[in-house]
């Protein structure tokens, strides 16, 4: 038997989560299921996974190909470090990567993300307020200057 690991899909319509299992290479992707590995759920923020690590290294090192979803997932959660360690002969060592929340796409995202960068380096100052002298000047001068849009309308009546 070719086994492959890879993701089986569950869920309901748009909002998709996978099973990390292993099956028959020649099955479709959603047949009987030789070994459940985990599971993977995308639509959350940082994603959501869980393997079993120890499970899915006796997999590969039995044989079975991942595709390229379930090695990445596998990766992240340490399991492939772990296989090339032991295809190496050395002490296999399991270590999950920490996720972080994805920052969304585009110019908005990037902007808010510098943003946000040069708001944590830069000192947090508290701003002087103006001196009551100068705010009563600055009214003074507002009503002094006429409004373009008044002035005709006195004129016209």
């Amino acid at each position: 038997m070719v086994a492959k690991i890879r993701l089986k899909k569950v869920g309901r319509k748009g909002q998709p989560s996978y099973r990390l299992v292993v099956l028959d290479g020649r099955k479709p992707r959603d047949a009987k299921v030789v070994a459940d590995l985990g599971f993977y759920d995308p639509k959350t923020d940082p994603v959501t996974f869980e393997v079993d690590g120890e499970t899915a290294l006796k997999w590969l090192l039995d044989g079975a190909k991942a595709t390229r979803a379930a090695r990445n997932i596998l990766s992240k959660a340490g399991v492939m470090a772990a296989f090339d360690a032991a295809k190496r002969g050395e002490e296999v060592a399991i270590e999950k990567k920490e996720l972080k929340p994805t920052p969304k796409k585009g110019k908005k995202a990037k902007e808010v993300a510098g943003a946000e960068k040069e708001a944590e380096e830069a000192p947090v100052e508290p701003a002087e307020e103006p001196a009551a002298e100068e705010v009563a000047e600055e009214a003074e001068e507002a009503e002094e200057e006429p409004v373009e849009g008044e002035g005709k309308k006195e004129e016209e009546g």
